[in-house]
């Protein structure tokens, strides 16, 4: 029977971004979004996902979470070969893991496909600057090539705070500091508010989570420092919306003050597969905060910023159809994922 480490030897291989283990079936891959099996490859029992857990629970500390609570987040590596973030869970009395691969050197900006605009993002000193979009749409990619053209390019002090640490950053240009969330520190908000006193200027957020966080988020970019968080959304004024509406009625002027004063950008991005197989690409949606887009967060005309987007390319907005006809056009995407991206709007193509 295959180890956890020949399974994630494989999905390296092959190019997969993900692996699931789960009873009564052989191991689960995620390649180009698609799942699929490979032949030969026996069916789990539930011996095996235990002897695989064992295989890659880093230390006491996480063994004791999952025997906790029946489900525990963490990273782990194995040398040679790669860093993975696993969920490991227990369903119908066994256990089943969700293994996301990484890859080991952090990738180029330049690489990522990504408009201009997002170095521009990363070359701020205050403010803060959002990437935003579902699960597995590549937030955590971005961000890391974010820290990684600072740490090229300035001198600074980048503390990241993630859950788990995902990309592992040196210390280059600049000094990098990464805490985990369960592991270096209590909880996303805790760990957040310490970060005030450790004298930073540059916070990278793995997630906004809750209303504590997302208000201490606002309030370290408005004291002088670049915040870079991440935040599930659908689209640039989905994530403003999103954002106003955690807050209680009454607090929620004092935040649209807030973020409209602080606010420099919005990366909402989807990763689609590519018409040749070959992998996926990203698709993105660029809100910058103008003056124009700062008085409509201010004055409460959140639905209005979708105009100033569709008509902002100097400033080097984007709205996702235009990206996603872009790569069409250039038929790096297919004609079917583009429908399938645009479904319910107006702007199919037949």
């Amino acid at each position: 029977m295959l180890t956890a480490r020949e399974i994630i030897t494989r999905a390296v291989e092959i190019g997969a971004s993900d692996v699931h283990l789960t009873v009564f079936r052989p191991p689960v891959y995620r390649i180009n979004g698609k799942l699929t099996s490979l032949p030969g490859e026996e069916l789990l029992k539930p011996e095996d996902t235990q002897r695989m857990a064992e295989e890659i629970i880093p230390n006491e500390e996480v063994r004791f979470l999952f025997k906790q609570n029946g489900q525990v987040d963490f990273s782990n590596a194995f040398p040679g070969i790669g860093r993975f973030r696993v969920n490991l869970y227990v369903q119908r009395g066994s256990i089943a893991a969700a293994i996301r691969i990484i890859p080991m050197q952090v990738p180029h900006i330049d690489d990522l496909g990504l408009p201009p605009v997002v170095k521009e993002f990363a070359m701020k000193d205050t403010g803060l600057v959002l990437v935003t979009g579902v699960t597995g749409s590549g937030k955590s990619t971005t961000l890391a090539a974010m820290i990684d053209l600072m740490n090229r390019t300035r001198s600074l002090h980048i503390l990241t705070l993630e859950d788990p640490i995902e990309y592992l950053h040196r210390h280059g240009g600049c000094m990098i500091n990464q805490r985990e969330i369960g592991m270096d520190a209590r909880s996303f908000p805790q760990a957040l508010r310490a970060a005030l006193r450790q004298d930073p200027d540059v916070i990278m957020v793995g997630e906004m989570r809750d209303l504590e966080t997302i208000s201490t988020a606002i309030t370290a970019a408005e004291t002088g420092h670049l915040v870079l968080a991440s935040l599930h959304s659908g689209s640039a004024t989905q994530t403003i919306a999103r954002i106003i509406d955690v807050f209680p009625p009454e607090q929620q002027t004092q935040i649209r003050i807030q973020l409209a004063n602080s606010l420099q950008g919005v990366i909402s991005q989807q990763l689609i597969p590519r018409s040749d197989y070959k992998g996926r690409v990203v698709a993105c949606e660029i809100l910058v905060a103008t003056p124009a887009v700062r008085n409509l967060i201010r004055e409460n005309k959140v639905h209005q910023i979708y105009s100033v987007l569709q008509t902002g390319a100097a400033y080097g907005m984007i709205t996702m159809e235009k990206s996603l006809r872009n790569l069409y056009e250039k038929g790096i995407i297919s004609l079917d994922e583009f429908n399938k991206r645009m479904a319910g709007k107006d702007n199919q193509l037949l």
